[in-house]
């Protein structure tokens, strides 16, 4: 269960994450004030309505996906929270000055570990999921 549970979640936050996450959100999320936070906190909740819906999907047509109400509220709690917290960008800023990339930060490195991150939260969920069944 917890392969094909990531995997859902995975292509939940992708799509969240790229074609479902409009410009003024991917600009302005990290911003202080009402503009930012409205725009982390609705990019966030893409990514529980996405990884829900794949969830959802993977529980009808999947046999090794099985789904119960309390555990799932709470994996996409977890996703809606850690998308939301390593979106606001100082986390891996800081993640990056402590691991001594700044010159990898300056050159892109700042995305890919923004989606480690990501994926890391996703394997977490995933993990719990499986583990509740």
């Amino acid at each position: 269960m917890f392969a094909a549970t990531f995997v859902l979640l995975l292509l939940g936050h992708w799509l969240a994450d790229y074609p479902f996450q409009t410009d003024h959100q991917a600009k302005h999320k990290a911003a202080c004030g009402r503009t930012g936070w409205t725009a982390n906190l609705t990019h966030a909740a893409t990514h529980v309505l996405l990884c829900g819906a794949a969830l959802g999907l993977g529980a009808l047509v999947l046999d090794e996906v099985t789904l119960s109400a309390w555990p799932t509220a709470a994996a996409l709690l977890w996703i809606g929270t850690t998308h939301g917290f390593i979106d606001r960008r100082w986390p891996v800023a800081r993640w990056m000055r402590i691991a001594r990339q700044e010159g990898w930060a300056q050159h892109g490195g700042a995305a890919h570990v923004d989606q480690t991150a990501h994926a890391l939260a996703l394997g977490i969920a995933a993990l719990f999921l499986a583990a509740t069944v």
